[in-house]
């Protein structure tokens, strides 16, 4: 029976399988990490330098689409299923098999409108780093923008992750949420720019010119610039030319489940462009948040 006041033990939700890898359980879901590399241009390669985790819900052993699953949280459960997810993350980012890679996580505002018990929950996480075999200089969080609260309980929020050490990304820059003062606010080390917004950039001439410009503002505010979302030769193009600083989409890179053989080679950018048969229409559904 659910309980109507919320969820609150993650860990009874959380469970492994024959091989050590963690899964939880929401009603009738199973949810799995998934990750997805980050690349760094350097010189005529893309050298995967983080991932950034995902989840993937399953029902009956089928991967059904993120978004579906998110919308359909009860909003008394959407803290337990927010911290349950990022536990998961942190638990099976071990299980990447690569070295060395920085982990890119998802932290929602809106899923905790009590200031106090949020900066108790990074305190905590922080905290236990240490038995996930982390270091709060490997993770960024990526605060979504959707709905932020209140300048003072932000403000806060940061202070908070970087009094621990963790860097801060901006999530869904150009999707209409992130503003200036959103920037001057949080500092970002990254910002991310969002993949539809960018992609309709690609399809404008002048807009296309323009989002160089844009780039270096943001690097004059000591921000990188992360485009993610790339799924055409012509994006990954453009991103490379406007000196975008980190990379990440489906041209490049899906994501692995945790497990799964996860490959850290750098990719030839020539043999990229040069190619359209893997481009994905930016129409598919994904299925990882």
């Amino acid at each position: 029976m659910r309980n109507r006041r919320g969820r609150h033990n993650v860990a009874d939700a959380i469970f492994a399988d024959e091989i050590g890898l963690e899964y939880g359980i929401y009603d009738p879901f199973r949810l799995r990490s998934a990750y997805q590399p980050i690349f760094r241009p350097c010189g005529g390669q893309l050298v995967p330098v983080a991932v950034e985790a995902l989840i993937e819900p399953h029902i009956a052993g089928k991967a059904t689409p993120a978004t579906e699953f998110f919308a359909g949280i009860e909003p008394a459960d959407r803290l337990f299923v927010e911290n349950m997810c990022r536990t998961l993350h942190l638990h099976n980012f071990r299980n990447v098999g690569a070295e060395g890679f920085d982990l890119f996580f998802n932290y929602d505002p809106r899923v905790n409108d009590d200031p106090r018990r949020a900066l108790a929950e990074i305190r905590f996480m922080a905290y236990h780093l240490e038995e996930y075999d982390l270091h709060p200089h490997m993770l960024v969080c990526e605060i979504t923008e959707k709905g932020a609260p209140d300048a003072g309980v932000l403000r806060a929020l940061v202070h908070e992750l970087r009094r621990h050490g963790i860097r801060i990304a901006v999530d869904d820059f150009g999707a209409g949420h992130s503003t200036d003062e959103r920037l001057r606010l949080v500092e970002p080390d990254i910002v991310k720019i969002d993949g539809h917004w960018f992609a309709q950039l690609c399809g404008n001439a002048a807009a296309g010119r323009l989002f160089g410009s844009l780039v270096a503002l943001l690097h004059g505010q000591g921000a990188k610039v992360l485009v993610e979302g790339i799924e055409e030769p012509t994006q990954l193009r453009l991103a490379l030319d406007s000196g975008a600083d980190l990379l990440q989409g489906f041209l490049m890179a899906r994501p692995a489940l945790a497990g799964t053989i996860f490959r850290d080679d750098a990719l030839e950018i020539a043999a990229i462009l040069a190619e359209g048969d893997n481009v994905v229409p930016l129409r598919r559904k994904r299925q990882f948040r």
